[in-house]
Parts: C-alpha cells; structure tokens; sequence
C-alpha cells in the first residue's frame, strides 16, 4: 500500500470518530465539518439532510433524548476522490418502556459514503445497518410487556429501539437494512455504482 494511501484511510477512519465523538457531545459547530454540502443522514428516526439532522438533533438533545455511538473496526474501499467505509458500531439509548428505566443497545456497521472535497475527505451518505438490538432493565428482575403489535412492526434487527423511539413520538423507517436481506444487498449494490462513479440513488 503506497504512503498516500495510508494517509487516505487515517484520515477517513478520523473522520468516522469525528462523527461519533462530535455528535455524542453535541458540538454542533464541529459536528457540521464532518459533512459534504449534500450529506444525507439515515437513521430509524430521520432521513434526510445532514443540516436538518443536525437541527433535530439539537432539538431532541434539549428534550433529554441522549443517543450514543461506540465504534468498531473499519474496512474502507479508496477509488479515486471516493471511498466506501463500513464500521462496527452500536447505538445505545437510555429511558422509560412502560414504567420501567431501560438501555436500549442496537449493534451494526455504519455504512457510509465518503468524498475527497476541497475540505478533505466528507460524509455524502451514512446508512446505518441494524443487525441486532435488545432492551434491558437497567434494576435486574424488573419486567415489563411490549405491545406485540408495535414491535412487529419493525424489523428483527432493531424492533426494540425502533419501539423505544416510537414511544418518543419518532416516525420510525420500517426497511433499514439488516443483517441480511434485499435491502442490504441494494445498499450494497448502490455503493459498488457510487464507487465506479456513478450517482448515489439510495432511497432518493
């Protein structure tokens, strides 16, 4: 691997913590840098420009509502000015389910677009991918009863966050890619297309 290319993946993988550690501790300002001008955001809860994701963060933050991110390992493709990047993470949420205090922990990758700008390397696109999640009492032995018509609703991947988030009054996506599935695969397809060059159609 040549030097400059080793350069590339430090900075994209600085990037991706960047990401994680701006948004966590509300630094908006910073947080904004990590962006390309037509960054898209995908989340259960939201979809759509990384400006007006970056709105409803703050607006959710001063509701109380507190989502963290922790990081994994990374593989990321280098083609030219743009770069494919897939990281392990989870999503960790902490709050009432029907009277009793409960984290709601979701593991997946991070599936992200990312562009060499004037700037450096950005985000044009991050999709989650959701594989698993799980919702657990934070006091052993308390116990409590989902609404087993909400929760099917949602995608075994993450129906227990995207219950949590209903309860918060979120519109919640109902086909974000999983472990598994056409979804995933499209996904993926879009990103061999973005990365040859091509325009990224996800979810437009």
């Amino acid at each position: 691997m040549k030097d400059n290319q080793i350069i590339d993946r430090l900075e994209i993988r600085e990037l991706i913590e960047k990401w994680v550690i701006y948004r966590d501790a509300a630094d908006w300002e910073k947080f904004r840098t990590v962006w390309a001008d037509d960054g898209r955001m995908m989340a259960t809860w939201f979809q759509g420009p990384a400006e007006d994701f970056i709105k409803v963060s703050i607006e959710g933050f001063k509701r109380g509502i507190y989502i963290l991110h922790f990081l994994g390992g990374s593989e990321i493709q280098i083609r030219g000015s743009r770069a494919i990047a897939q990281t392990k993470m989870t999503i960790s949420q902490r709050g009432d389910v029907h009277g009793v205090e409960c984290d709601i922990v979701c593991t997946g990758r991070f599936y992200d677009l990312i562009e060499l700008t004037s700037s450096g390397w950005r985000v044009v696109l991050r999709q989650p991918i959701y594989e698993r999640d799980r919702m657990t009492p934070l006091i052993p032995g308390q116990v409590f009863d989902l609404n087993p018509e909400i929760i099917k609703l949602y995608p075994a991947g993450y129906c227990h966050l995207a219950y949590f988030q209903h309860s918060l009054g979120y519109k919640v996506k109902r086909d974000m890619p999983g472990l598994t599935g056409l979804r995933l695969e499209s996904l993926i397809e879009n990103g061999r297309n973005w990365l040859d060059g091509g325009e990224d159609l996800w979810d437009r």
